[in-house]
């Protein structure tokens, strides 16, 4: 599974980082790390609330934006009316970074910054934190559901919140029992690649009303909005059709509309 693949090379990846920064001065950077800006109170109130994601490749699609500019993108963003920004900072995959992360934190006014990464150690959250971050996400195919609740508690206690998401229905107990107040439904398989809105609506009637649920992947028009409003999902997040768009600005107000009371 390409998951797996990921999931190795992160391994790899954060004993490399660890040696560069050891613990200790990473500690020493979240005494000095920009406040944290509430994300569950984002996610609420409206219809539904949208997630803007910044990223410049997919393992899938390839190079999604020639001419990256994760500044321009977050200030549009920010100016369309986006709750919160996400952030993709794997490198080898996406060909982020934690600079991203850094630049929209600090051109962005109010609006919450996700780090979305492959989670699988807590040096990654305190990193996550120290760079900025104003919550994270975590995903359950990657963690063992003990894990998964050690890793929340600590997001938790750093000032920050977890996006837990998941792709079934097994993996939604997993995250309930865990702890998850957040839970993000996953349309793309991880077998297969392949992208189904239904599983947002499949999943939905098993999350309780007292936790806010997030659809993600394959949310490209007004009306895919529109049914998951419709549907009470709280929020959803949005990259590919943001960051393809010659004037992301106006891909938001195409994508909200009809949504907010504007069309």
């Amino acid at each position: 599974m390409f998951l797996d693949r990921i999931l190795q090379a992160k391994a790899a990846e954060v004993r490399v980082r660890k040696t560069q920064t050891p613990i200790n001065q990473l500690e020493q950077k979240l005494r000095h790390a920009p406040a944290t800006r509430p994300f569950r109170p984002s996610l609420l109130g409206g219809p539904i609330q949208l997630i803007a994601e910044i990223k410049q490749a997919s393992p899938s699609k390839g190079l999604l934006c020639p001419t990256f500019q994760p500044v321009r993108l977050a200030r549009s963003y920010e100016a369309s009316g986006a709750a919160a920004i996400s952030v993709l900072t794997d490198e080898k995959f996406f060909l982020g970074s934690l600079d991203d992360l850094v630049q929209v934190k600090r051109v962005t006014k109010k609006l919450p910054v996700l780090r979305k990464e492959f989670i699988i150690d807590y040096y990654q959250i305190y990193e996550a934190r120290a760079y900025g971050a104003d919550a994270v996400l975590l995903i359950v195919a990657a963690l063992t559901r003990s894990i998964l609740a050690s890793f929340i508690k600590e997001v938790q206690a750093l000032g920050m919140e977890a996006l837990v998401e998941v792709h079934n229905e097994a993996e939604l107990t997993t995250a309930l029992e865990a702890g998850a107040e957040i839970i993000g439904i996953n349309n793309r398989d991880l077998k297969t690649f392949e992208v189904d809105l239904e599983t947002t609506f499949r999943l939905l009637g098993r999350i309780p009303k007292n936790k806010v649920a997030v659809a993600e992947s394959g949310i490209k028009t007004s009306d895919d909005l529109k049914r998951l409003a419709l549907a009470g999902v709280n929020a959803a997040l949005v990259g590919e059709a943001l960051v393809t768009a010659a004037d992301p600005e106006r891909a938001i107000q195409k994508l909200r509309g009809g949504t907010d009371g504007s069309g």
